[in-house]
């Protein structure tokens, strides 16, 4: 325990991958990284940095002096600075050439764009994990007929391994998304105060073909295809709201998945993990709430609200350039990444260890099965010879009363009740026959093997 607020991503939640990934070391440190390369790009084509100089700034990348940066920054008031002026402390022979021709947002944006993009690169490979399992869990109880609900209220019947591809095939959009906001995602580059690459032309004595291979050389030096191609101070704060979608999609899927596992765990039909001393309560000791899946949706839900910042953020920046995003993009999208990231932990955990009770479900199924069944039962009789509008109104009077018993305690006792209806043309042994539940699940097999037949490439990153 400390005597500083911490966020619960921290000290709860989030991956130590994504802790890293975030963290001051490797934000700083990509800054050093991106004025070495811009340095190492500028004396290639032709300015008066030497060989020795940019050799030392790549010596000096981790090596850095916080404590340095934190006076500095209270003295002037600028981080980047800061940064600048420490960065030139430990490499002291480059110092007069750190950032030539830059603006601060070559390293805040051009960092951060390197940060999000290996970030949602990691959750791809969270997805791909969660829809693995989920594929195991679907082909395993492909055939194992289950309630299926609308409206909450028991319906036909469908079977467990097809309700789970309903879970994958939502986690599968989040992949197009990611894989879409990746394809779109570019470096800035260095495009100078109001993005016009003023500087450069002075630079390079107005030869614009070098600004243009700098910036074609720094892109590649960071695993970028190319630069926006055009800008004002920043990139596009679209491609941060665009960022944010995505994430909370991810959010929007594993909420329904967890709400529906919450529901079901109402009735025992399946569990989420517990472990073998968990308390699910403090008071009442035979509790096992689902908790995991409750987490899941909490956490959801805080994502989904925090993916509105982006839009406003887009949509409020003035001309070129203006402030106001700094401070809520530091705090969103760090945040939304970490939320993502923990959200898809918890789903990892609950797919995994997910407890089907199959003899609850039966039960289920039996209770219900006579309504489902009526229809089939109808066809049935009128095959028989018998009046389909007569037969219907039977039907309809019986699962009235045996509704009416239910709700008072007793059991289903539809067929007995047709049974002894003179004008329904099957007997109580001939209608048990058609209690069958295997006969009520449709395609619902055949679905489950011919969705992961078509999912197979993406099943196959996990094995690769």
């Amino acid at each position: 325990m400390t005597d500083r607020y911490e966020s619960p991503f921290s000290s709860r939640y989030a991956s130590e991958y994504m802790l890293r990934l975030f963290s001051a070391d490797v934000r700083y440190q990509t800054w050093r990284k991106l004025w070495a390369a811009l340095a190492k790009a500028e004396m290639e084509l032709g300015l008066p940095i030497s060989e020795a100089q940019v050799n030392e700034l790549y010596a000096h990348i981790t090596d850095i002096d916080y404590e340095c940066a934190r006076e500095r920054e209270k003295e002037i008031g600028h981080d980047v600075m800061a940064h600048i002026y420490a960065f030139g402390k430990a490499a002291p022979s480059a110092a007069g050439i750190i950032h030539l021709g830059a603006t601060s947002c070559y390293v805040t944006d051009n960092a951060d764009l390197i940060i999000y993009r290996d970030a949602l690169l990691y959750l791809r490979k969270q997805i791909v994990c969660v829809i693995d399992i989920l594929a195991d869990f679907a082909k395993k109880y492909k055939s194992l007929p289950t309630l299926g609900y609308t409206h909450y209220q028991p319906a036909q019947l469908v079977t467990m391994g097809k309700r789970a591809t309903l879970w994958i095939q939502d986690f599968l959009s989040d992949i197009e998304e990611i894989d879409f906001a990746l394809k779109n995602i570019r470096f800035l580059g260095c495009r100078g105060t109001t993005g016009t690459e003023a500087s450069f032309l002075d630079l390079f004595n107005g030869d614009t073909g070098k600004t243009d291979e700098m910036n074609r050389r720094l892109a590649k030096d960071f695993g970028f295809d190319s630069c926006y191609g055009v800008c004002g101070q920043t990139y596009p704060r679209k491609t941060d709201s665009r960022i944010m979608n995505v994430l909370s999609a991810i959010a929007q899927s594993a909420c329904k998945m967890a709400n529906d596992i919450r529901l079901l765990q109402h009735d025992r039909q399946i569990e989420e993990p517990f472990g073998e001393k968990q308390v699910g309560s403090s008071a009442m000791p035979y509790k096992r709430n689902p908790v995991i899946c409750e987490r899941i949706c909490s956490l959801a839900r805080y994502l989904m609200a925090d993916a509105a910042n982006a839009p406003m953020t887009a949509s409020l920046q003035w001309l070129e350039r203006s402030l106001d995003d700094s401070a809520n993009r530091r705090i969103s999208l760090p945040e939304g990444f970490l939320c993502a990231d923990s959200i898809l932990l918890l789903v990892r955990k609950v797919s995994s260890g997910m407890k089907v009770n199959e003899k609850i479900i039966e039960r289920s199924v039996r209770e219900y099965l006579p309504f489902i069944a009526t229809e089939n039962l109808l066809m049935e009789a009128v095959k028989r010879g018998g009046d389909r509008q007569e037969l219907h109104e039977v039907i309809r009077r019986c699962s009235m009363a045996a509704s009416e018993r239910i709700k008072n305690g007793h059991d289903c006792d539809l067929i007995s009740m047709l049974a002894e209806e003179d004008s329904f043309c099957l007997n109580k042994s001939e209608m048990t026959l058609l209690l069958d539940p295997a006969l009520y699940i449709g395609r619902c097999p055949e679905q489950v093997d011919g969705f992961l037949g078509k999912i197979r490439p993406v099943l196959e990153e996990t094995r690769s």
